[in-house]
């Protein structure tokens, strides 16, 4: 009996070969590497999956679909959860090695899960997921560009990212509403130095609520307590790289704010 998607799980199942092909070869996978498959939905991506690693992982939050999962792939581990309260460190805690991630994530959880791997990013490797399109151009944006914002220089600060395929809707079943890319991020391995990431993600988010400001008013509340500091403040939020961004919360951090 075919498996209706459903919409409480933000189902959309890619079916198109030729992309599902082109993610599998992007992975270029070894036959020791440590993977982990979020969202398997009805197989297609863990059959050409398993056909390159015999034993994987793969975590699935739809019952009705474990028990197909595990028939059909039996040297694959899966795990039946919700994979915004899985207990990454006792999977990435059970090897050395670093992992692997893999999945075509529901796209209304793909930045909260992006927060929570990352909390694990001294275990992993690097990531591939199918995310939005618009997610994942201001995952991949440039300095001084409207798609230059928050999200893209907090996963930038953390990762090497790459957008790798563009997918239109019809390669799902049932096709959504929005366009779809296909997306590397690798987490550094040496980030530069940051004192205070909570203090990073409040600058950040208080700085780009306002972007059309300078960061003179922006940044007010903060910048009335650092009379002086590195970073030009006649600019907006859109004109400040990464590592500006990394020495601005620095001195801050260093002058007491939090």
């Amino acid at each position: 009996m075919a498996h209706k998607a459903r919409r409480r799980f933000s189902q959309n199942f890619l079916t198109d070969e030729g992309i599902l092909h082109g993610i599998v070869h992007s992975l270029n996978l070894g036959p020791r590497d440590q993977l982990l498959e979020i969202g398997p939905g009805q197989g297609a991506l863990t059959r050409l999956l398993a056909k390159h690693l015999p034993r994987f992982y793969a975590i699935e939050i739809d019952r009705d679909l474990v028990p197909r999962l595990r028939q059909e792939f039996p040297g694959v581990q899966v795990i039946e959860a919700d994979i915004l309260k899985f207990d990454f460190s006792a999977l990435f805690g059970s090897t050395t090695d670093k992992w692997r991630v893999v999945g075509n994530l529901p796209y209304n959880i793909s930045t909260p899960l992006l927060d929570v791997l990352l909390a694990h990013a001294e275990c992993i490797q690097d990531m591939h997921f199918m995310l939005q399109k618009e997610v994942v151009d201001r995952l991949c944006a440039q300095v001084n560009t409207k798609s230059w914002g928050r999200l893209g220089i907090m996963m930038q600060y953390l990762c090497d990212i790459e957008k790798i395929l563009d997918v239109s809707p019809q390669s799902f079943t049932p096709a959504p509403k929005v366009n779809s890319a296909f997306v590397r991020l690798s987490p550094k391995v040496e980030p530069l130095q940051l004192a205070d990431r909570a203090l990073f993600k409040k600058v950040l988010r208080t700085a780009f609520s306002q972007r059309r400001k300078t960061l003179r008013n922006a940044l007010a509340i903060y910048l009335v307590e650092l009379p002086e500091s590195t970073v030009d403040r006649s600019v907006r939020p859109e004109n400040l790289e990464v590592s500006d961004w990394v020495a601005l919360s620095n001195e801050l951090s260093a002058a007491g704010i939090s």
